[in-house]
C-alpha cells in the first residue's frame, strides 16, 4: 500500500491552504498514487479481475476530476499534469 510519508508529501504539494484535504488537486494526487500502486499489482496478478475493475473506476474518477479542474482553473490543471507526470 501507499507509504504514509509519500501521501503527506503529495497532499502538501497540492493543498490550496493548510487544512485542505478535499480539493480536486489533492484528490487527483491521491488517486494517482493509488492507481500507480494498483498498476504494479496488476502486472504481477494478471487474473485479478476485481482489482482490474477497481483500477478502471479509479482512472475514471481521476479523469472526471481532471476535466472539472480544467474547466474551473486551467493553471492548477496544468500544474497537476506536470507534477504528476500525466499525459493528456
Amino acid at each position: 500500500m501507499m507509504s504514509d510519508t509519500t501521501t503527506k508529501t503529495d497532499i502538501k504539494e497540492f493543498q490550496l491552504h493548510e487544512k485542505d484535504t478535499g480539493s480536486a488537486d489533492v484528490q487527483i494526487a491521491l488517486l494517482t498514487e493509488r492507481i500507480n500502486h494498483l498498476t504494479e499489482h496488476m502486472g504481477a496478478n494478471k487474473k485479478d479481475f476485481s482489482s482490474r475493475r477497481g483500477l478502471l473506476k479509479l482512472v475514471a474518477t481521476r479523469r472526471k476530476l481532471l476535466d472539472y479542474l480544467k474547466e474551473e482553473n486551467e493553471e492548477r490543471y496544468l500544474k497537476c499534469l506536470k507534477v504528476l507526470n500525466l499525459r493528456r
